[in-house]
């Protein structure tokens, strides 16, 4: 998991060579004015959705992983909580392959804020609880990438 600011992605384009295409779209885009849906940038190797999400409670909001994809998300228009927690220490639990998500009963160990203008990587590794927020609905944008 990566936790930084907007301004500095650029750093980590490194990690995945579909990264420097996440920056150019971050460089050319703005993500507020954007309508909700799915942009392919790459076609299934790389896409962002721009969607507008319900807020959750800690308890509503559930663990999750995905095998094939890294998540970059993005909270717009307000502050949002993810829950945290290594993949290796989640109970066992059926994937939905199709879907490209496992959803776990485990409550996450941490928990992190991130802000407008903040981004998070989680990685197929890291388990995490996203859309904690006291705030009905929002804008957010996760950036789906093959890992």
């Amino acid at each position: 998991m990566i936790l930084d600011t907007l301004e500095n992605f650029g750093k980590y384009a490194n990690l995945n060579p579909l990264f420097p295409k996440v920056v150019e779209y971050l460089q050319q885009t703005d993500l507020m004015a954007q309508e909700p849906g799915r942009v392919n940038i790459d076609g299934n190797k790389l896409f962002v959705n721009h969607n507008v999400t319900k807020g959750k409670t800690v308890d509503e909001a559930k663990m999750e992983t995905h095998d094939s994809m890294i998540d970059i998300q993005i909270p717009l228009s307000c502050p949002e909580v993810m829950g945290y927690m290594p993949r290796q220490y989640l109970s066992e639990a059926p994937y939905n392959a199709a879907k490209d998500i496992t959803f776990y009963p485990d409550r996450p160990e941490q928990y992190i804020t991130v802000h407008p203008g903040e981004f998070v990587i989680f990685f197929p590794q890291d388990g995490h609880a996203p859309c904690i927020s006291p705030i009905p609905e929002y804008k957010k944008v996760i950036f789906k990438v093959k890992a």
